[in-house]
Formats: C-alpha cells, structure tokens, sequence
C-alpha cells in the first residue's frame, strides 16, 4: 500500500509538471521576436524598432509616419489583447469575446453609439492623418503577424483577433473619454434625482464649495449660505455602503526656470486611473525626421493610439491631469421633442447575435430619469470630440507652441501643464469644450437647448510664467470664480490634495527632480486631521474600554504610512458617518436606479455643518443622540475591520488593508493563473486626498518629472511591464522599482533587442 501511494504521489507530480510544461509550451509559442529584420510596403525608409532593458520601444525612422508604423508594430507585438479590449469596451463589443456575462456593459456602451461616430469622424480628418492612421493600423497588424500564433487570452475565450482598422484608434480615445468623463453626466443624473426628491436646497447643500480650494488665481466661490435642510423622516433600515466613484485624476505641477539651477521649467506629472496587468501606459521614443530636423520624443503612449500622449521633444514637456469642467448636460425632453429608435446588434460567440434597442433625439440619446426622458449631450457625442491634433505637441518648440495647439486637441478636456527649455511655464485646458455659455448639473429645458453644443469652444482661459514661477492643478478648480460660471462643475475633486501640492512647493525656493518626486510620494494626511480629532474625543469617553484605539490614534504618525493602525481607523471611521447619516437618502436615490457614488466626494463640508449642529432630523432612526450615531460609526468601523481582517489590531495597519493589487482580468476568474499573470502584492502607501494617491487597484499610472533640455535626471516610473505576455522579460520590469520609489531613468538605457523593417522593393 505504501509502495502504491508513493507511486500515485510521484505520478501526480510528473503529471503536475507535465501540465505546467504543457501551459508554458503553448504560451511560449505567442513569444514575439525582439530581433531580425522583416519588409513591409507601408514604409517608405527603413524602420528601426529596438528595445532597453526595460523593454522601451525606441523607433527609429525618416518620418512621422513611419514613425507611426514603428509604433504600431511595436504596440501589436506586445499589447494587442489590451488594445483589443478598448476598441471593444468602448464600441459595446465585449460580449463577442466573453459571452452574455459582458451583455449589461455593452447595452451601456452602445448608448453612446461611438463605432459609428468613430467611423463618421474618420472621414472628416485630413487626408494626412487618415494616412497615419492607416500605417500606424498596418504596423499593428503586421507586428501582431510576426506572432504567428495566438495570445493565451483568445486561445481561453475561443475568440478570434481581429485585424485593426483606423477607426479603432479613434475608438482608444473614446475609451478615454468613458473613463474619465462618464462621472460627469452620472452625478448630473444623481442631482436630478436628489432635487426631484427632496429639494433644489438639498442640492445646493449637498455641493456647497469646501474650504479646500486651490485656483490659481486664488479665487474663491462665494459660500452656501442657506440652511440645513430637512430630511424627511424615513423609516428604520439597515446603514447602507455607499461606494464612493474612484477619482479619475492625477497630479501636475510645474515651476519656471527661475526655482530651478538649469534654468529650464520642470514639470511633474503623475495620472491616477485603475491599475490592471497590462497597465495601460507604453515606454515609448520616437526618433524621426519632420521638415529637414530631427525630432525626438520620449515619454507613454497609449497602446491603440499613435501618439506620445505624455512626454517631452526636450524642447517642450507636457503633462496632463483630467479637467473635470462640466462637458455634459441632460436636457429635459417635452411634448414637441422628436425622437426615434435606432436597433443595434450584438454580436455573442459562436455567431449569434443580441438585439437591443434605444432612443435617440436631436439632442443626444434619451434615458428615463424616475420616469422621464432626458437626451444626454455630452461633448463625446460632438465632432470634435476626436482628432489628431494631438501630434502637433511633438514639434512645439516652446510654451506658446503647445499652448496655441491646446483648443484644437480632440481628447477629453484635459489639465495641459507643459515647460519648456528656456525656463516657461504654463496651464491651459486642452481637448473638447462644448462652446455652450450656461453649463447645467440639474436638468436643462429643451427650449433652452444652445446649438452651440455642436461647437467647439476656442476661447479658454490660460496662466504663463506666473509671479509665483508655481502652477498646480490635481481636478479640483482651476479656473477663476468668474471663469467657473462659464465652464461649470464637472464633478470637481474636493481640493485638498491641490491644496496640499500648492502649499508644499511654496516651502521651496529651488527644485529639482528629486524633490518633485518627494511631492509625488507626499502621503501626509492633512485632510483627516479634523476626523482624527473628532474620533479621538469620541474615544477618550471612555478610556478604559477604548484604551488601545486611542494609543493606535495617538500613534497614527499623522500619514496614510504602511504601518498606520490608527490612520485605518481615522479612514474608515469617516467613511462609516457618511454611510450613516445618508444611508435614508441612498436608499431613496436606489429606488428609482440612483445612487450618491457619483457625489460622495461633494459631501465633506455638508457633514461636517452636520455634525457641528447637529439637526434632528438627521439623526438616523437607529440612534438616540448625535453622540450616540458618532460612537455608532465607529463600532461599526470595528465590525467591519474585524470581519475583514480579524480581531488583531495589528492586522489593520494601512499597509495591509490598502494593499496595492494589480491583477490581470483572467487571473480573478481564473484563480490558479494569478501567480503567473499579476504583479506582485505591495503594502499600501498612499491614499486619495493627499499627493500620494494609492487604491488597493488605483493609483499614479506613471510618475513623470523632465526638465526639457536636462533629460538626464528625467524620470518615469511605472507599476507594470511593458509586454502583455507572461512569459516576456518585460512583463513586470519596472514594477519594483515602482514600489519602492526608485528613479527610474525617462531616457532609454542599452539598447538589447533590434528588428529592422525594410520597404519592400
């Protein structure tokens, strides 16, 4: 018997081995080749795709558009599933792939009809980048060629690649525009819904302008002046979770050559979007030819895309963080608005196809909101929304240059911080605006409908070279008080991380890169300052039976830092109030299909008029007192933490409980391949109201910092591979460094891999 389960055991692991070899077999085969040469009829000189050690994509060319063709040969080599799933994300084209579980996502993509709009926009653009996206699509699909065999993703779906057409890159940026705006009509749509079931004061208090305001101009909004509203009295009912929308932001910042020794401005930027394996930003320089000058630009591309979407000519650097204007308004539709019905169809697996149906009007496409059609218009919808003009960056020669290209870019509107060589600085919104005067985040009248919706606008306000020699933007307001009435709120952040930034670089004189990095990884909890306070009067009420979360809030080190127990409870504790006290009002937004995600970010100066005054009538039915629902709060931060992360207090140090994890979307369905496909876990560093924006899947997609002419200390750090292949030497290179704050060079090191592509004779 013994001899038999030895032998069972020995054959369990061959077999075990044999799988495992099996697997990394069948994967290697989708390997692509780093080095040798190929030909292709879309270049005119030869195309020279080299790689460092980190897997940067160098390209070498005579032209911007063999330039282009060498990055999407690049790009189909190393990132084409991911490319893939953003067309298709954004065309409502998922369920091809993944079956009926992807159908709800799709219905809600093809609202905005974007295939067909892409298509539509592809034919206005010049004859020049129609060709540029042409090659670059070519590129795409001749590097994903040279594969030869399928990525693992389609050979798990059963799926099928598909070639990529010029349209798909204009569908790359409308996946953009979906991640980084759909906030903006989502909480329009919860402020309807919040007005027609309580009041239009309830609206204004609920988006009252907070302390934490950091314009440039040093504006402030006048403040709400009104009274606390009444909430009706509902009945008792379990506290609700509210889910609190991630901040699709970043950070920017930039000084002007006279806070640096070099002379030049210096830039930092650094975007927060969810963190996936691959993560969304590509290593990229390119090297050609543009009117007799050479012309090299380093810095991420968006794999789909053509264009270096942050970087830096050495002339000029440029970065982005999103502006977070108001771009979108529901228009209340009457009686004489005319509308009609479009059927789309949706493709599944194995041919077969969903049908699904919507309305559409002059105004935009039409959703019920608590039973009554509103026609969304959003500047995605407009013919502006998209082009090219993006590329222009890459031959600014200084602060002017960019800033006169900024009115013209197609991409969602944008936080344009750019520097130049010779010491500028400067700040102007860049990407679509709707040139319509009277911005609405409540419903608009179809009467008042403007047609200059249809319109982008070219006038925007913009700072150069400020007094200061400071500029810093982070999605809070930018613009002047004045300028706010124009351009409307979008969904702004709070402010107090640009407060934060703002006041840190007014404690310097001179900068340089490593002190933009210290900024960068700046994790100082100033906003939960007045919550520690709060929480530990609360707690020294009974020092006896609280005696060890007062010492962890005594400890807490005043930062969102790995080892912080008390700057857990300090987070958690804040969270738990607002669930408290708007649990009545998310249960009746939930009602009729809303919710207060898209506007809990508004709520902090409405709490805390809340908690200092404390009405009864929002007083929830479970408490008898204001310092019954308080302490309430915090036993339910408790509950939670415990169920969470068990009884031991040490096990809910922040590093821990906001544990960085980047996962491939395969490995959460499929368990047994998260080792071999995530990136490494990381403790938490970092949190959202402060410079250091970390999520346990959120956080700077790229830390940024260049001073244009000075390239040596330039730094982009990333927290992910450049190829989407586990088996690559790139899969994970440069995530360490990552986490552990290290510089990581901009500039590509020693080049090790080279493929030559020549024209074909």
């Amino acid at each position: 018997m013994f001899k038999l389960i030895k032998w069972l055991l020995l054959l369990t692991v061959i077999l075990g081995l044999a799988s495992t070899a099996v697997v990394y077999g069948v994967l290697s085969l989708s390997l692509p080749a780093l080095d040798g040469n190929g030909r292709s009829n879309a270049v005119v000189e030869p195309v020279k795709i080299s790689r460092d050690a980190l897997g940067q994509a160098v390209i070498n060319a005579n032209s911007r558009n063999d330039a282009a063709y060498g990055l999407g040969y690049a790009h189909g080599q190393d990132r084409f599933f991911q490319m893939d799933l953003l067309r298709r994300n954004a065309a409502g084209e998922l369920s091809e792939l993944f079956g009926e579980a992807a159908l709800g996502l799709d219905k809600k993509m093809r609202f905005h009809q974007l295939r067909k709009r892409s298509k539509i926009i592809l034919q206005t653009l010049p004859e020049a980048d129609k060709q540029l996206l042409k090659i670059y699509a070519q590129g795409v699909n001749e590097g994903l060629a040279q594969v030869g065999y399928s990525s693992f993703e389609y050979l798990l779906t059963g799926a099928t690649q598909k070639a990529w057409q010029s349209e798909d890159s204009l569908l790359v940026i409308f996946s953009m525009y979906l991640d980084l705006q759909s906030a903006t009509f989502e909480r329009d749509q919860a402020l309807i819904q919040i007005e027609q079931a309580y009041t239009k004061q309830m609206v204004d208090f609920l988006t009252q302008p907070s302390k934490y305001q950091a314009a440039l101009d040093g504006s402030k909004l006048t403040p709400y002046s009104g009274g606390i509203p009444t909430l009706p009295t509902q009945t008792q009912l379990a506290v609700k979770s509210i889910e609190a929308n991630q901040e699709r932001g970043s950070n920017n910042w930039a000084v002007t050559g006279a806070l640096t020794k070099t002379g030049a401005g210096m830039l930092s930027d650094d975007m927060h979007l969810s963190m996936a394996v691959p993560v969304i930003w590509y290593r990229t320089q390119l090297n050609y030819i543009q009117n007799g000058a050479p012309t090299q630009v380093t810095g991420v591309s968006l794999p789909g895309a053509p264009a270096i979407v942050v970087g830096t000519n050495n002339n000029i650097a440029w970065g982005f963080t999103n502006g977070y204007l108001d771009t979108a308004d529901w228009i209340a539709l009457n009686d004489e608005s005319k509308t009609w019905q479009v059927d789309e169809s949706i493709a599944l697996p194995d041919g077969e196809v969903e049908n699904y149906s919507l309305i559409l009007s002059q105004y935009g496409p039409v959703k019920y909101i608590n039973e009554k059609p509103y026609a969304l218009s959003w500047a995605a919808h407009q013919p502006y929304a998209v082009n090219m003009q993006l590329l222009k960056l890459e031959q600014a020669k200084n602060v002017d240059d960019a800033l006169g290209v900024a009115s013209d870019v197609g991409i969602p509107v944008q936080n344009l911080m750019v520097v130049d060589s010779q010491g500028s600085a400067a700040w102007k919104n860049i990407g679509g605006i709707p040139a319509r005067k009277t911005p609405s985040e409540l419903g608009v009248n179809a009467d008042d409908y403007s047609v200059l919706w249809q319109e982008n606008e070219l006038e925007r306000p913009f700072v150069k070279n400020p007094q200061s020699g400071r500029l810093w933007t982070g999605n809070s307001r930018v613009v002047s008080a004045e300028d706010n009435a124009r351009f409307g709120n979008g969904g702004y952040a709070l402010g107090a991380r640009s407060s934060q930034i703002r006041d840190r670089l007014f404690e310097k004189q001179t900068f340089a890169e490593s002190d933009f990095y210290a900024l960068q990884l700046d994790n100082q909890a100033r906003f939960l300052m007045p919550w520690h306070a709060l929480l530990l009067k609360q707690l020294k009420a009974d020092k006896t039976k609280n005696q060890q979360y007062i010492t962890a809030l005594e400890n807490w080190q005043q930062c969102a830092c790995s080892t912080s127990t008390g700057y857990t409870l300090v987070k958690r504790y804040r969270n738990e109030v607002i669930n408290i006290l708007f649990s009545n009002m998310e249960d009746e937004l939930n009602k009729q299909q809303g919710t207060l995600k898209y506007v809990k970010r508004d709520l902090e100066p409405a709490v805390w008029r809340l908690i200092n005054n404390k009405p009864d009538s929002w007083l929830n039915s479970q408490f008898k007192s204001w310092d019954a629902q308080l302490l309430g709060a915090f036993n339910q931060t408790i509950t939670k933490l415990t169920e969470q992360f068990g009884n031991n207090v040490q096990s809910w140090q922040w590093g821990k409980v906001n544990e960085l994890v980047i996962e491939h979307p395969f490995a959460k369905q499929m368990p047994l391949l998260a080792k071999l496909l995530n990136m490494p876990t990381a403790q938490g560093f970092g949190d959202s109201y402060m410079p250091a924006v970390q999520g346990r899947s959120f956080g700077a997609s790229q830390r940024f910092i260049a001073q244009p002419g000075h390239l040596e200390h330039a730094i982009m750090a990333i927290p992910g591979g450049q190829s989407g292949h586990p088996l690559s030497e790139f899969y994970r290179s440069g995530f360490n460094d990552y986490v552990e704050g290290k510089h990581t060079p901009l500039l590509p090191q020693e080049l090790i891999h080279q493929i030559v592509i020549e024209p074909t004779q």
